[in-house]
Protein backbone atom coordinates (compact mmCIF):
# COMPACT_ATOMS: atom_id res chain seq x y z
CA UNK A 1 0.00 0.00 0.00
CA UNK A 2 1.36 3.41 -0.80
CA UNK A 3 1.29 6.47 1.29
CA UNK A 4 2.08 9.85 0.45
CA UNK A 5 2.98 12.92 2.44
CA UNK A 6 2.89 16.71 1.48
CA UNK A 7 5.29 19.62 2.44
CA UNK A 8 4.33 22.92 1.51
CA UNK A 9 7.18 26.23 1.33
CA UNK A 10 6.12 29.88 0.43
CA UNK A 11 8.96 31.63 -0.99
CA UNK A 12 9.38 35.44 -1.43
CA UNK A 13 12.02 37.31 -3.52
CA UNK A 14 14.86 35.99 -4.98
CA UNK A 15 17.38 33.26 -4.09
CA UNK A 16 20.27 35.55 -2.30
CA UNK A 17 17.76 37.76 -0.53
CA UNK A 18 14.29 35.64 -0.11
CA UNK A 19 13.03 34.11 2.47
CA UNK A 20 10.34 31.04 2.63
CA UNK A 21 9.01 28.90 5.49
CA UNK A 22 7.95 25.35 5.07
CA UNK A 23 5.38 23.28 6.71
CA UNK A 24 4.33 19.53 7.25
CA UNK A 25 0.67 19.63 5.51
CA UNK A 26 0.25 15.59 6.39
CA UNK A 27 0.88 15.90 10.10
CA UNK A 28 1.39 18.87 10.68
CA UNK A 29 4.12 18.20 12.98
CA UNK A 30 5.74 22.21 12.22
CA UNK A 31 4.69 24.77 10.68
CA UNK A 32 6.50 28.08 8.67
CA UNK A 33 10.12 26.83 9.42
CA UNK A 34 11.99 29.43 7.68
CA UNK A 35 14.59 28.49 5.54
CA UNK A 36 16.86 31.17 3.11
CA UNK A 37 19.53 30.39 1.12
CA UNK A 38 22.13 31.35 3.54
CA UNK A 39 20.91 29.17 6.14
CA UNK A 40 21.94 26.35 3.46
CA UNK A 41 25.40 27.96 2.91
CA UNK A 42 26.31 29.85 5.67
CA UNK A 43 25.12 30.00 8.85
CA UNK A 44 21.31 28.44 10.30
CA UNK A 45 20.73 31.15 12.88
CA UNK A 46 17.40 29.76 13.86
CA UNK A 47 16.80 28.63 10.30
CA UNK A 48 16.49 25.50 8.77
CA UNK A 49 17.32 24.24 4.92
CA UNK A 50 16.23 21.57 2.66
CA UNK A 51 19.61 19.26 3.90
CA UNK A 52 18.64 19.79 7.99
CA UNK A 53 15.44 18.09 6.33
CA UNK A 54 17.45 15.63 4.23
CA UNK A 55 19.34 14.48 7.75
CA UNK A 56 16.23 14.28 9.65
CA UNK A 57 14.59 12.09 7.41
CA UNK A 58 17.57 10.03 6.70
CA UNK A 59 17.98 9.74 10.47
CA UNK A 60 14.94 8.56 11.16
CA UNK A 61 14.80 6.41 8.49
CA UNK A 62 17.78 4.45 9.43
CA UNK A 63 16.94 4.30 13.11
CA UNK A 64 13.84 2.32 11.82
CA UNK A 65 15.91 0.14 9.90
CA UNK A 66 18.09 -0.54 12.46
CA UNK A 67 15.43 -0.94 15.12
CA UNK A 68 13.54 -3.81 12.59
CA UNK A 69 16.63 -5.65 11.59
CA UNK A 70 18.27 -6.15 15.02
CA UNK A 71 14.46 -7.40 15.88
CA UNK A 72 14.31 -9.89 13.13
CA UNK A 73 18.08 -11.07 14.61
CA UNK A 74 16.80 -11.83 17.56
CA UNK A 75 18.23 -8.98 19.78
CA UNK A 76 15.58 -5.52 19.50
CA UNK A 77 17.49 -2.97 20.59
CA UNK A 78 16.92 -0.84 24.13
CA UNK A 79 17.93 2.68 22.96
CA UNK A 80 19.30 3.95 19.49
CA UNK A 81 20.96 7.44 19.20
CA UNK A 82 21.55 8.31 15.56
CA UNK A 83 22.96 11.74 14.25
CA UNK A 84 23.21 12.28 10.55
CA UNK A 85 25.12 14.75 9.15
CA UNK A 86 24.83 16.17 5.19
CA UNK A 87 27.30 17.89 3.38
CA UNK A 88 26.05 20.32 1.21
CA UNK A 89 29.35 21.27 -1.10
CA UNK A 90 29.02 23.71 -4.71
CA UNK A 91 30.96 21.42 -7.34
CA UNK A 92 31.61 21.79 -10.95
CA UNK A 93 28.18 21.14 -11.86
CA UNK A 94 26.89 23.11 -9.32
CA UNK A 95 25.27 22.59 -5.75
CA UNK A 96 25.05 19.09 -4.77
CA UNK A 97 24.19 17.30 -1.65
CA UNK A 98 27.87 15.09 -1.65
CA UNK A 99 27.89 13.23 1.53
CA UNK A 100 25.69 11.30 3.82
CA UNK A 101 27.26 10.21 7.30
CA UNK A 102 25.84 8.56 9.73
CA UNK A 103 26.39 7.76 13.62
CA UNK A 104 24.69 5.65 15.81
CA UNK A 105 25.16 4.37 18.92
CA UNK A 106 23.08 1.32 20.32
CA UNK A 107 21.72 -0.20 23.59
CA UNK A 108 21.80 -3.75 22.61
CA UNK A 109 21.71 -6.32 24.68
CA UNK A 110 23.55 -9.63 23.56
CA UNK A 111 24.87 -8.13 20.60
CA UNK A 112 28.62 -7.25 20.04
CA UNK A 113 30.44 -4.46 18.55
CA UNK A 114 30.87 -6.56 15.21
CA UNK A 115 26.77 -7.65 14.99
CA UNK A 116 26.18 -4.26 15.26
CA UNK A 117 28.62 -3.15 13.08
CA UNK A 118 27.03 -5.44 10.45
CA UNK A 119 23.18 -4.46 11.59
CA UNK A 120 24.32 -1.07 11.40
CA UNK A 121 25.86 -1.53 7.68
CA UNK A 122 22.37 -3.37 6.74
CA UNK A 123 20.60 -1.01 7.88
CA UNK A 124 22.05 1.58 5.76
CA UNK A 125 21.19 -0.29 2.26
CA UNK A 126 17.95 -0.90 3.62
CA UNK A 127 16.58 2.51 4.55
CA UNK A 128 14.31 4.11 1.82
CA UNK A 129 16.19 6.82 2.14
CA UNK A 130 19.24 5.65 1.58
CA UNK A 131 17.94 4.13 -1.31
CA UNK A 132 16.90 7.71 -2.71
CA UNK A 133 19.84 8.85 -2.22
CA UNK A 134 21.76 6.15 -3.32
CA UNK A 135 24.11 6.96 -6.54
CA UNK A 136 24.08 10.63 -5.45
CA UNK A 137 25.70 10.49 -2.65
CA UNK A 138 28.65 9.10 -0.57
CA UNK A 139 27.76 7.16 2.47
CA UNK A 140 29.49 6.30 5.63
CA UNK A 141 27.95 4.36 8.89
CA UNK A 142 29.98 4.41 12.74
CA UNK A 143 28.68 2.05 14.71
CA UNK A 144 29.49 1.99 18.75
CA UNK A 145 27.69 -0.39 20.94
CA UNK A 146 27.33 1.22 24.46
Amino acid sequence: MATTRRAEVTWEGDLMSGKGNVSAKSSGAFTALPVTWASRTETADGRTSPEELVASAHASCFSMALSAGLARGGTPPQKLEVAVVITFDKLEAGWRITKSDIEVKGWVPGLDQAGFTKAAEGAKEGCPISNALKGNVAFSVRATLA
